[in-house]
């Protein structure tokens, strides 16, 4: 059984940073490419970045180009957003999701396995 346990969010400020973390177990991690997508009260989910099952390949929602970076360490079968200049727009559920193969989808249905989410709040 695939799980994922997302773990980081919080309160920050205006301009700060934090780091999400999403640990994955039940499934070999590096064929698995990796998604993380947000949902704000209101609205739907959606992609903010992915990142291939090597690690090479990454893609990001113009909204957080420049600002967000999508990593992972395959040997600790984790994946991380790092998320700075934090806006109060960026608040949200962000949830990290898994695909069934390695390559980068932007799309929700593409993606097989989701954890439970975590939430982030940004304060003006």
């Amino acid at each position: 059984q695939v799980q994922l346990l997302e773990s980081g969010g919080g309160l920050v400020q205006a301009g700060g940073s934090l780091r999400l973390s999403c640990l994955v177990s039940g499934r070999t991690f590096s064929s698995t490419a990796m998604g993380w997508f947000r949902q704000a009260p209101g609205n739907e989910r959606t992609f903010v970045a992915g990142i291939s099952g090597g690690g090479s390949i990454t893609s990001y929602a113009d909204s957080v180009k420049g600002r967000f970076t999508i990593s992972r360490d395959n040997g600790k079968h984790t994946v991380f957003l790092q998320m700075n200049s934090l806006k109060p727009e960026d608040s949200a559920v962000y949830y990290c999701a898994a695909r069934v193969n390695t390559l980068v989808r932007r799309l929700q249905n593409e993606y097989a396995y989701w954890g439970q989410g975590t939430q982030v709040t940004v304060s003006s």
